[in-house]
């Protein structure tokens, strides 16, 4: 085989392998429009100027595309001592503002306390201070002859020492509601144990209302009839315990997840 034929089968093998430069330099423009592409379906006008000036950064030889993101990820992830201090603040008030409340509520339970005590009720009164409310529980038999809602002309001293105590700390939603026990009653004037602590809360909470001192606007009655039970139904004690007047002073300030204005509910 002559020299020249030689040379040209060596040449045929080791062809000439520089168009791979341009080749890969294409790829490398397509993987970035593929990118600038899906980050356009995916993000909104702002978030498209900066991808956009990160793909010209690629071009030109500066930063890329991923450097810029996690750039911009770590700067957005940095909180801004304002707004710390600013939540720091909202804390530190709100705890005060608590603190001041307990303070309130603790007063006004022992002013309760005490009353109940100097005029001989302990068996008829109950007071209980939550992180929801405070609570005056009383009984049915101290407020209403049996089976009706008319508040016994007694028990209107009761009403009035409640309301005064009250009017001291008048920005506190007060609830009203009324409870009975499970035995069924119907006459000509109420046609469930429903209708009966309904009428029972409206009625003790009008007379609260004659103290002129208290905004009407917040209070409010409520009649739950026999489904919040404080004790078994099954025995005449629990049965009594159940019949009740409940006045809640609602916090304004609270922990955890009790819905603010709404007493707490309970279970047999």
């Amino acid at each position: 085989m002559s020299k020249k034929n030689k040379k040209h089968q060596e040449h045929e093998e080791h062809s000439d392998e520089s168009w791979l430069l341009p080749y890969s330099d294409l790829m490398t423009l397509l993987l970035a429009l593929f990118i600038v592409l899906f980050g356009m379906s995916t993000v909104d006008a702002k978030k498209f100027q900066e991808m956009s000036e990160a793909f010209q950064s690629v071009l030109t030889g500066g930063a890329g595309v991923l450097d810029q993101t996690a750039l911009e990820s770590n700067t957005k992830t940095s909180p801004d001592p304002e707004d710390v201090s600013k939540t720091d603040n909202l804390m530190k008030q709100k705890k005060e503002l608590m603190r001041k409340e307990t303070e309130n509520l603790e007063a006004l339970k022992k002013q309760l306390d005490n009353y109940i005590k100097n005029n001989g009720l302990t068996t008829q009164l109950d007071t209980k201070l939550n992180q929801s409310q405070l609570m005056i529980t009383i009984s049915d038999n101290a407020l209403f002859p049996s089976g009706e809602a008319q508040v016994k002309p007694d028990a209107r001293a009761l009403a009035k020492a409640i309301s005064n105590m009250l009017q001291k700390f008048p920005d506190y939603e007060v609830i009203v509601s009324g409870h009975t026990d499970n035995v069924p009653i119907s006459n000509h004037e109420f046609a469930s144990n429903w209708d009966l602590s309904s009428v029972r809360a409206l009625n003790f909470m009008k007379i609260l209302l004659l103290n002129e001192n208290l905004d009407p606007k917040k209070f409010s009655a409520i009649g739950y009839g026999e489904y919040h039970p404080v004790a078994s139904n099954d025995t005449n004690v629990g049965r009594a315990q159940n019949r009740r007047v409940e006045v809640s002073i609602i916090r304004k300030y609270q922990d955890g997840d009790q819905q603010i204005g709404m007493p707490a509910t309970h279970e047999p």
